[in-house]
């Protein structure tokens, strides 16, 4: 039978549409930061709800950082400014839901640091290249002290963390920042037993520092194409292996 080929329906509960409704407001300023709901039997009528229903599409908002709510408040929920926190959590929950792959996540961090070296070879000032500096310098300390144990590869990590979050910060793109601080995050767990298994990790961090030291050499010249192409060029040799072969096309294709 011809026609159009209709998929079965989700339920959908009283509190997400009181949820969506109150989200609606605050993204087209109807609602604004600093401002408050109406008090829970005010939204029991406007929504011809429950005060349990009410206080479900509450709990919702105040976890997802929109509002601040005390039950029972005669003033009503407050409107909260919207936050770095609030976006980075929410990029988190839908990394985790959508259940991304190891290869896309990879793929969306190499457009990202390459982006940020970009900008940061334009904008990065002497304190912040002083800063890099300082953070490779503290990678090969952690490499020459610890010989890749447990403890010289954590001082090793925060040290790599350090430099990365120098170079997001010169970019000066907050959008950026907390983009690649969620997607990083998300990898390094995904790979982190991986890592650990590695049979030299020595070789790995010296060839990081390495990476780290020709990315900063193009920047400081303020070559920044040369410099997001080192820098896509060493990720992919570094996850690569992480990621399946048939996946490797993806990364392969920043690479051109």
């Amino acid at each position: 039978m011809g026609g159009p080929r209709f998929e079965p329906v989700r339920a959908v509960r009283a509190y997400e549409r009181v949820v969506e409704q109150v989200e609606e407001a605050i993204e087209s300023g109807a609602l604004t930061p600093g401002g408050r709901l109406p008090s829970e039997r005010e939204l029991m009528v406007q929504f011809s709800v429950s005060r349990s229903t009410v206080r479900e599409a509450l709990r919702v908002l105040q976890a997802r950082g929109l509002v601040r709510s005390r039950p029972g408040d005669p003033n009503g929920a407050e409107v909260l400014p919207f936050t770095p926190a609030a976006l980075h959590k929410s990029m988190t929950t839908l990394a985790r839901v959508e259940e991304l792959s190891l290869a896309e996540l990879v793929q969306f961090r190499m457009v990202l640091d390459s982006a940020a070296i970009l900008l940061a070879a334009r904008l990065r000032t002497e304190e912040q290249l002083a800063e890099m500096d300082a953070a490779v310098a503290a990678m090969r300390g952690a490499l020459d002290a610890g010989e890749a144990g447990d403890e010289g590869a954590d001082a090793f990590g925060a040290a790599d963390l350090a430099f990365h979050d120098v170079v997001v910060r010169a970019s000066g793109n907050k959008l950026i920042e907390i983009c690649t601080d969620v997607v990083r995050s998300i990898v390094l767990k995904l790979i982190a037993g991986r890592i650990a298994d590695e049979p030299d990790r020595q070789a790995l961090m010296r060839r990081s520092i390495g990476n780290h030291e020709e990315v900063m050499a193009a920047m400081r010249a303020g070559d920044g194409p040369l410099a997001a192409r080192l820098s896509r060029k060493a990720m992919y040799d570094y996850y690569a292996g992480y990621v399946q072969e048939r996946e490797r096309g993806a990364l392969r294709a920043l690479l051109e």
